[in-house]
């Protein structure tokens, strides 16, 4: 690649756009690119410009820092959404606490719908919503060192930004259904083998260079044609992922309000195993 134009910093995102390829980088201000209330309330606005601008034709998708993300900043979320989770939560509080999912639902989706074909190199971390972001991918590349868990169950949360949705069209349902149940952690070998990443590669480095190469083959197709064929792949994996979405968030609205999800934040913040009791 050439020398980048820088088109864009957040708080969340690093922008920039060389040879018809945007590299979107995930940065802070959370540790290990945790997403916080800034990636929820930008990423719309990033996908949407790379989307609509006609000299992009791919985008690569990578963390800094040597992880791509540790996924959800529980601490900063917690604290924005502590008047859905206090005692006791009426209607007015979930209603509200709805349509907080359904904005942040909307940040994983416009990574999927941005017409230009995504690109993920990950290395280090990606795990809880970590996972949404690259199933919202259309290519993954990770090194052999990135680990990668779907660590909702284990926060006492029913996942709800798509993971539940997009992941079994991906790894198949029976492997979907055990990752997402058990929350456990698996390494780059087992990715590749269930086929959440397309390619390993040895370094973090390798990865983002395999990722580019990738994305500027995209580049060199006919950019409506690539475009096409990912809105018609989209429409037949993604059919009926809106309203599943919607029924998720629906649940989480009713029933997230639980002991069991108080502890796990208790657990989270003092460094200890939780103690779940099923209330």
């Amino acid at each position: 690649m050439t020398e980048s134009a820088q088109r864009g910093s957040h708080l969340a995102f690093d922008v920039s756009v060389s040879d018809h390829i945007a590299h979107v980088v995930l940065k802070g201000p959370g540790k290990g690119n945790a997403l916080g209330p800034d990636f929820w309330r930008d990423a719309p606005g990033v996908f949407d410009d790379l989307d609509a601008d006609p000299e992009v034709r791919a985008v690569v998708l990578s963390g800094a820092g040597g992880n791509f993300t540790f996924g959800l900043d529980l601490v900063a979320m917690t604290s924005e959404l502590r008047y859905a989770l206090a005692a006791p939560a009426m209607a007015v509080e979930r209603t509200r606490f709805l349509d907080q999912l359904t904005t942040m639902q909307r940040a994983i989706i416009s990574l999927m719908s941005c017409r230009k074909p995504v690109v993920a190199s990950i290395s280090g971390w990606c795990v809880g919503a970590g996972i949404d972001v690259i199933c919202a991918a259309d290519v993954r590349v990770c090194s052999s060192e990135a680990t990668f868990s779907v660590r909702a169950v284990r926060m006492g949360i029913v996942e709800d930004m798509g993971v539940l949705q997009r992941l079994p069209a991906i790894i198949g349902e029976g492997a979907a259904r055990e990752l997402c149940l058990t929350g456990e952690d698996f390494d780059a070998a087992r990715a590749a083998a269930l086929g959440l990443v397309n390619h390993v590669d040895d370094t973090p480095e390798a990865a983002l260079q395999h990722a580019v190469a990738i994305a500027t083959r995209i580049a060199t197709n006919p950019p409506l044609t690539v475009q096409g064929v990912k809105r018609v792949m989209n429409e037949r994996a993604h059919a009926g992922v809106r309203e599943s979405l919607n029924y998720t968030a629906l649940w989480n609205a009713t029933f997230m309000q639980s002991r069991d999800f108080a502890e796990a934040i208790s657990a989270f913040t003092e460094k200890r195993e939780p103690k779940f009791e099923g209330r």
